[in-house]
């Protein structure tokens, strides 16, 4: 189990996240780039989320060695080298991001790249599980004092707890999301019982679900959302993609996807940390079940109550005693006629004397 010293207020940039990943879907194309941000921000408003949009940055001519840049075989190669903007397209982009009441973020994958989240004025930055275990690019995004957020598909344990301690020794806010590398995941490879690990082991940090499944917007973010996933991302395009990846998400599934979350927000209710409060209405059902206290035969006044004077039945009525309040030896104050109510005021009992609960017995019941 991994302590930082204490929580941080930055950390609650986390807390019901959505990251939306643009990757390179916008093709080399500003245009394109900047129609996924509108078409998205407008989901992302209409159903009042907070939402981060998200670039990946490479400083392409020193990411990719000179022997290899021709390589149109290798795909990873020929698309990188195929979708690169300037860093001026990526500041426009990042600017209709924010205009668009989105967080800009981005995964950066080089050093330098690191240094254009600052120049831009990045909010996020996420580290890719490809790179947990990369140190100098880890210590160039530390040194931003930027919010992080680390996906970690195909990490060991190792990796993960070093990449904790080193921002928590920093005091630098780390969400975790579990995620699993595979581009589609298939429903049986999602591994949703990884957030019930993380959430203990990292008992303070956010923790977060990253996925790539392909076929259902809605019930694995309600299972890791009641798992006590905070933060949540998925890849985005548009339909007018003939490269579109099986794995991202349209508007009309992210639109799907906000919704799911808000039902599950709203089945699973208030906090796990603490008992829920009732609402009145569940309260005034639950108080018709109460069985009320009556009389089993007639009992003068001054008679004190054994077990074999009352019975208990339903309904309980406004006043009376239910099986609650009944304690062995009260006085009755006055006598009582068979199978007539026992109510608040007709004993000499510590309940009679406080008038809050006297107003609460009162007040239920028919």
């Amino acid at each position: 189990m991994i302590h930082p010293p204490h929580h941080w207020p930055d950390s609650e940039i986390f807390e019901d996240l959505f990251v939306l990943e643009l990757a390179n879907n916008h093709q080399g194309s500003l245009e394109r780039g900047l129609r996924i941000v509108t078409s998205f921000s407008r989901i992302v408003r209409f159903n009042n989320v907070k939402a981060a949009i998200k670039l990946q940055l490479r400083d392409v001519d020193a990411f990719i060695h000179k022997d290899f840049r021709a390589r149109s075989d290798i795909r990873y190669i020929k698309r990188t080298l195929d979708t690169r903007l300037s860093k001026t397209e990526y500041a426009t982009l990042a600017s209709a991001i924010r205009r668009a009441g989105c967080i800009p973020m981005a995964t950066p994958f080089d050093e330098v790249s690191v240094e254009l989240c600052v120049e831009l004025g990045i909010d996020l930055i996420k580290i890719a599980s490809s790179d947990i275990n990369d140190w100098l690019l880890i210590e160039k995004i530390a040194a931003t004092n930027k919010p992080v957020i680390v996906s970690t598909g195909g990490s060991s344990l190792k990796d993960v707890d070093d990449l904790v301690k080193f921002f928590n020794r920093r005091q630098i806010p780390l969400a975790i999301n579990h995620c699993v590398s595979l581009y589609p995941s298939a429903d049986h490879e999602l591994e949703l019982n990884q957030i019930d690990f993380l959430r203990r082991r990292y008992p303070l940090n956010t923790i977060g679900f990253s996925t790539h499944e392909h076929g259902d917007w809605q019930t694995s973010i309600a299972i890791a959302y009641a798992k006590g996933a905070r933060t949540f991302e998925r890849h985005i395009d548009l339909a007018d993609s003939e490269e579109l990846s099986p794995y991202c998400s349209l508007p009309p599934q992210i639109d799907q996807w906000f919704k799911a979350h808000k039902r599950v927000v709203a089945m699973c209710g208030a906090p796990g940390t603490q008992k829920r409060l009732p609402p009145a209405r569940e309260i005034a059902y639950l108080d018709t079940l109460v069985r009320g206290v009556y009389a089993r035969r007639a009992l003068a006044q001054g008679h004190a109550l054994s077990d074999e004077d009352v019975y208990l039945a339903i309904p309980l009525q406004k006043g009376q005693l239910s099986c609650r309040e009944l304690m062995r030896g009260e006085l009755l104050l006055r006598a009582a006629a068979a199978d007539e109510p026992i109510m608040i005021d007709m004993i000499d009992s510590p309940y009679a004397e406080n008038e809050q609960l006297k107003a609460l017995i009162y007040q239920r019941g028919l």
